[in-house]
């Protein structure tokens, strides 16, 4: 006995065979033919136009529609949906967020990178080029660095670190036309620190050659370099120059009229001018290259045995003994519940990476009382370590990282004026004791959840998966250019 057959066939209809009545197949009519026909394509249709698992709903914030809401887009083959899917998403993906990186001359970045051994006058700096800008691997530090990721990363590499990342960024376009901002990879706190005790010619040499040769730019002209960021991995204090006088510290970047008109990206911001910079994380010893490294660092961060209540780790600073920390040292030293790593100078600290993270992560709260200036590196290298950090002035964090810490810095931190402690009106002690366990609890696991972003990724790794210091500060950057297009923000200049 044959089959019947069941859907659409390339035969003819059985009423148009010659033997139809002598026994063939029984074909349906008409309408049942095209009711078949039609399942039949759907069926295929589905198993053909199935959503892959890359598609649309993984990506929320993206806008897909490319035709006005009442313009039906004309039908297309499987292969043109796809790639034009593929464009879509692409393109708006990165709407608003294309970068144009200048291709400067070599003095203003590579040329300053060979000559590191002159970059400071008492320690060669080219063991912490290697690795873009993140130094060589540390070992295991004692049990401080376990697992990869760990460098010897000096503070104020920042500038090459940025440039790096910036090569792997997943929005960079050739065309300055497109883009929403445009990245100068100038090495700025590299030379003003090389020539930090020179005459102020040979200091702000190389910064008036960059403004010069960015003013003879279309990209420049463009917007008038309102557009334009570079990383500059210093304090602004470092780049503030006011005169000629060769007494004076630092350079005149940040005081140069172009300079004013673009976005800086610093380590401690100018608290004048801030709508010419802003203000990011100093790089720490971590730099992972996944997001499996970090949570791998945040378990131990959780897991650590914290043996002291609260810590120190720095050199003393010469003058009155009527400072915070001189009254850090003094109500350490007479407790029994304070850890410290005191440096002869601040070097010596820098020096010892794992000395200082193994007293870190073996404290509840870490004291960051204002370095040089009102920030330190030490700051985040507590929090790397789960450490709460304690500050003595709000311009310490709260001021000045604004895109990248809480809102609420109760959250993640302890504030105790410096004011009363110079006054000797607290002790640190007590007022740390004072806060009832599960607030510490709470407060340690916000500031293990905020590693990720305070730390810069492996700047040569193509598996970062995680939002970090450098997307933060990105983000920040565009959305700085965003208003200045818009008028929103008011230039140093009244403008």
């Amino acid at each position: 006995m044959k089959s019947t057959t069941v859907g659409p066939s390339f035969q003819k209809d059985a009423a148009d065979k010659p033997d139809a009545a002598a026994g063939g197949v029984l074909w349906p009519s008409r309408a049942c033919y095209l009711v078949a026909l039609a399942t039949a394509f759907w069926a295929v249709a589905s198993i053909l136009f199935q959503p892959s698992p890359f598609s649309l709903p993984l990506l929320p914030s993206v806008t897909v529609s490319q035709h006005p809401p009442h313009e039906q887009p004309p039908p297309l083959f499987a292969g043109q949906a796809l790639a034009q899917s593929n464009q879509t998403v692409a393109a708006d993906r990165c709407a608003g967020r294309y970068i144009y990186v200048y291709d400067l001359p070599p003095r203003f970045n590579d040329d300053i990178v060979r000559g590191c051994r002159a970059l400071r006058p008492w320690m060669d700096m080219c063991p912490y080029m290697p690795n873009c800008g993140m130094g060589r691997p540390l070992g295991a530090g004692g049990g401080a660095f376990p697992g990869r990721g760990w460098f010897a990363t000096d503070q104020f590499m920042l500038d090459v670190i940025v440039r790096c990342r910036m090569r792997r960024y997943a929005c960079l376009t050739a065309d300055p036309a497109r883009a929403a901002a445009v990245f100068v990879p100038a090495y700025a706190s590299l030379d003003g620190g090389r020539h930090l005790w020179n005459g102020t010619a040979t200091r702000d040499a190389l910064a008036a050659d960059l403004v010069a040769w960015l003013a003879r730019r279309p990209e420049w002209r463009a917007a008038d370099g309102r557009d334009h960021f570079l990383a500059a991995g210093r304090t602004a204090w470092d780049f503030l120059r006011k005169t000629d006088d060769d007494g004076d510290w630092g350079t005149k970047l940040l005081n140069l009229p172009a300079v004013r008109k673009m976005t800086a990206l610093v380590l401690e911001v100018d608290p004048w001018h801030r709508s010419a910079t802003i203000a990011v994380p100093y790089p720490t010893y971590f730099h992972p290259a996944a997001a499996a490294d970090v949570r791998d660092w945040q378990a131990k961060a959780r897991a650590a045995e914290r043996r002291w209540l609260f810590s120190f780790a720095g050199a003393a600073r010469p003058g009155s003994n009527r400072t915070v920390r001189a009254e850090i040292f003094q109500q350490c030293g007479a407790s029994s519940r304070c850890g410290m790593f005191r440096c002869a100078k601040g070097s010596e600290c820098e020096s010892s990476p794992g000395a200082v993270m193994r007293l870190f992560e073996s404290s509840v709260f870490c004291l960051q009382p204002r370095g040089d200036t009102a920030t330190r590196r030490s700051t985040f290298d507590a929090v790397l370590a789960g450490c709460i950090p304690v500050f003595f002035h709000p311009d310490s964090a709260y001021t000045q990282y604004t895109a990248h810490l809480p809102p609420d810095p109760a959250s993640w931190s302890v504030l105790i004026m410096h004011t009363d402690v110079t006054d000797r009106n607290v002790s640190i002690e007590e007022t740390l004791a004072r806060i009832p366990p599960e607030t510490v609890r709470a407060m340690r696991e916000e500031v293990i959840r905020l590693i990720p972003k305070l730390v810069y990724a492996d700047p040569r790794s193509a598996r970062v998966d995680f939002k970090d210091a450098f997307d933060i500060a990105v983000e920040a950057v565009l959305d700085r250019v965003a208003k200045r297009r818009r008028g929103d923000v008011v230039d140093v200049e009244g403008r």
